[in-house]
């Protein structure tokens, strides 16, 4: 019996494609227990890129030849990504197309998938085979109170998969993945990009939305993230706040159902009462950790460990502990 064929979105939010995201390592890791793993991607891969998609075990990388006469500032408009994505699917015959649950991303799978006539899954944290053959994609639902199994009836199944919802790991057989012209015949945009401009990560912390450890600040920080901001770079962790911190100018974004959602292994909240906009963007944190003053504050009822004390005493002792172990170490 052939094994199905799982494509995966090689996307590059920064035009270059010199390394490959996190997230996109964990597609990989998930899409070799699925079937055989091929790679689309707008950009040319680096050296560096093919030797990491070969330790992963990808069989080929197809990558997308786009009109000439298309701009280069349209590359990442929808239209133009659901394109490529379409095409890759029916050129591959892919079973499945696994793409980062990104907002470009989900936008993007969202019309292929339409276009494709595909079923789609959004969000997900795993997906597997059914005995009849049916893909089955788990993810979380009403702001994590639910965990679901949708079961896929169509053939290509289209599924975005959250990050840190897999444990990336290499393939245990390296391949040599060779690269492959993609023509793509795309109509121009009805969008016209007038200016894009990707905002440059803070110094040493990865993206909030991608990030395995977030730190978040709430009200309880009464505006100083300082002690939040030196927990969370101990840690190499993204840093995040509540939409009350965010709406105060206190911090750039927020965690919560109209703001970034997240899902890291770990999730501290410093000063974060719980409130339901917030837990609808974190509760499918694998590890809760929660720092208040209030005992009866809420976010408690679903951590995993609560500290009750000031922030801005427990926060650097907290630092101070995982500098010197890690010294140590």
């Amino acid at each position: 019996m052939t094994r199905p064929t799982v494509l995966v979105l090689l996307d590059s939010p920064q035009g270059a494609l010199d390394d490959v995201r996190q997230p996109v390592l964990e597609l990989l890791t998930l899409g070799r227990e699925l079937g055989r793993v091929d790679v689309v991607t707008l950009a040319a891969p680096s050296v560096q890129v093919l030797a990491t998609l070969g330790a992963y075990g990808v069989q080929a990388v197809h990558q997308a030849a786009l009109p000439t006469t298309l701009p280069a500032s349209a590359h990442h408009v929808t239209s133009v990504l659901a394109s490529v994505l379409t095409t890759a699917v029916r050129r591959t015959d892919a079973d499945v197309l696994l793409v980062p649950s990104s907002f470009a991303g989900k936008e993007a799978a969202a019309v292929a998938a339409a276009r494709l006539g595909a079923g789609l899954v959004t969000d997900a944290s795993g997906a597997a085979w059914s005995q009849d053959g049916r893909l089955l994609a788990v993810k979380r639902v009403f702001a994590g109170t639910w965990d679901t199994t949708s079961a896929v009836a169509t053939d290509p199944a289209v599924v975005t998969v959250r990050a840190n919802a897999v444990s990336a790991a290499p393939a245990p057989t390296p391949t040599h993945p060779e690269v492959e012209a993609l023509p793509i015949e795309v109509a121009a945009p009805a969008t016209t990009v007038v200016a894009r401009e990707v905002k440059a990560r803070a110094s040493g912390r990865p993206a909030l939305e991608e990030a395995a450890v977030v730190v978040a600040g709430g009200r309880g920080t009464g505006g100083d993230f300082g002690p939040v901001e030196d927990l969370a770079d101990a840690l190499g962790a993204a840093v995040g706040a509540t939409r009350d911190a965010a709406f105060e100018g206190w911090f750039d974004s927020y965690i919560g159902q109209t703001g970034v959602t997240v899902a890291p292994r770990l999730y501290i909240g410093a000063g974060v009462s719980g409130a339901p906009h917030h837990r609808g963007g974190m509760q499918a944190s694998q590890v809760v950790v929660a720092v208040n003053n209030d005992p009866e504050a809420p976010i408690f009822e679903i951590s995993d460990f609560a500290v009750v004390g000031d922030l801005a005493d427990v926060l650097p002792q907290a630092a101070a502990v995982i500098r010197e172990h890690k010294a140590r170490s």
